[in-house]
């Protein structure tokens, strides 16, 4: 008796078998592509099932405020993440950088224009900072930015002698700050475009927009790639390494210093504890942004998208009054069990 062999199916006639393997491995690249999306979805509708007011546009353009300096230094994290660094300094970067425009303003009287630039100048000395110690030094990435987190979250502290600062201040000298905050600088933070769409989202959006596009459609941003993925056969088909890898550094520090100025703005003074948190949450929304449309890769899209999928899960959590010592637990439990999900089924499509 002849055992039963599988035959290969006629000419012309598809293999059923193979047709629903390649169909369910499409589907879960779609799942994997919107995973992110669907839980984001599923968290607008349970919120606004619980409070209406969630969706209404005050509230929208409210979380985007919430989200807009996280999210800057989110993307600039995103930059050196796909040089294969990690900028561990924006928080610190941007909490001396609300500091250094407060003191520019405050204590040196000085004009919006100069506390702007002031800060720019200084984002760009702390990314060169970064980039030479990792560059020249050869020190590695977490190791030196953690390190200039450290310098600049001390040195913050010393000019005010631990202090915030706002006008009345006592500095260690025992001089008092008489200066103030003018309005032209804390439109930055405060002005809503229309009455509707805050600076700061504005700002996001135009350099969210500016980067995806250098990032992903220029000769420039495909360097920064490959850099990150073969830095080895990056530099032997002639491409300069180290200028892109500083170059990253000093990107993502001038974006922090922004969002330090936006900050600084935003709260009207130089707050010394405002660096606490920014570090984590800018961090975490760079790393969702790898499984943004499946990506698997750092990209700065998938980075906003990945701080507004916190802003709206800690805004819904605060509208139905939530625990304030639970909120930190669940936004880890859902950002977990999202990238889970997300990596877990793009692992299975390939």
């Amino acid at each position: 008796m002849k055992t039963p062999t599988h035959s290969s199916p006629a000419p012309g006639r598809p293999d059923i078998t193979r047709l629903g393997a390649h169909q369910r491995t499409a589907l879960r690249e779609r799942l994997a592509q919107a995973a992110i999306f669907i839980l984001l979805a599923g968290l607008v509708i349970l919120f606004q099932s619980r409070e209406p007011s969630f969706l209404d546009v005050a509230n929208i353009f409210s979380i985007m405020q919430a989200v807009s300096i996280v999210a800057l230094l989110g993307v600039g994290i995103t930059i050196t993440l796909a040089v294969n660094g990690f900028d561990l300094s924006v928080g610190s970067i941007a909490a001396f950088s609300q500091m250094t425009a407060s003191y520019i303003l405050v204590v040196l009287h000085g004009s919006a224009v100069s506390a702007v630039s002031g800060c720019i100048a200084f984002g760009v000395l702390a990314g060169l900072l970064n980039g030479l110690l990792i560059v020249r030094l050869r020190i590695p990435d977490q190791l030196a930015t953690l390190g200039t987190l450290f310098l600049l979250a001390g040195l913050q502290l010393i000019p005010t002698g631990g202090r915030s600062l706002t006008t009345g201040t006592i500095l260690p000298d025992g001089t008092t700050a008489t200066g103030s905050f003018p309005d032209a600088f804390l439109s930055l933070g405060r002005l809503r475009i229309g009455g509707v769409v805050p600076v700061p989202v504005m700002v996001l959006a135009a350099i969210t927009l500016a980067l995806w596009f250098l990032m992903e459609f220029t000769r420039w941003g495909r360097v920064f790639y490959a850099v990150g993925g073969n830095e080895t056969a990056a530099r032997l088909a002639g491409a300069p390494t180290q200028r892109y890898r500083v170059t990253a550094y000093v990107v993502s520090g001038v974006i922090a210093s922004l969002g330090g100025v936006l900050l600084s703005a935003r709260i009207g003074r130089g707050d010394v504890s405002v660096g606490n948190s920014l570090l984590l949450d800018s961090v975490a929304a760079a790393l969702i942004g790898y499984a943004v449309w499946g990506a698997n890769r750092p990209n700065v899209l998938g980075t906003v998208i990945g701080a507004i999928f916190v802003g709206v899960l800690l805004n819904g959590l605060t509208m139905l009054n939530a625990p304030y010592y639970t909120q930190d637990f669940v936004k880890g439990l859902i950002l977990v069990s999202a990238l889970a999900v997300t990596f877990s089924l793009s692992r299975k499509a390939r």
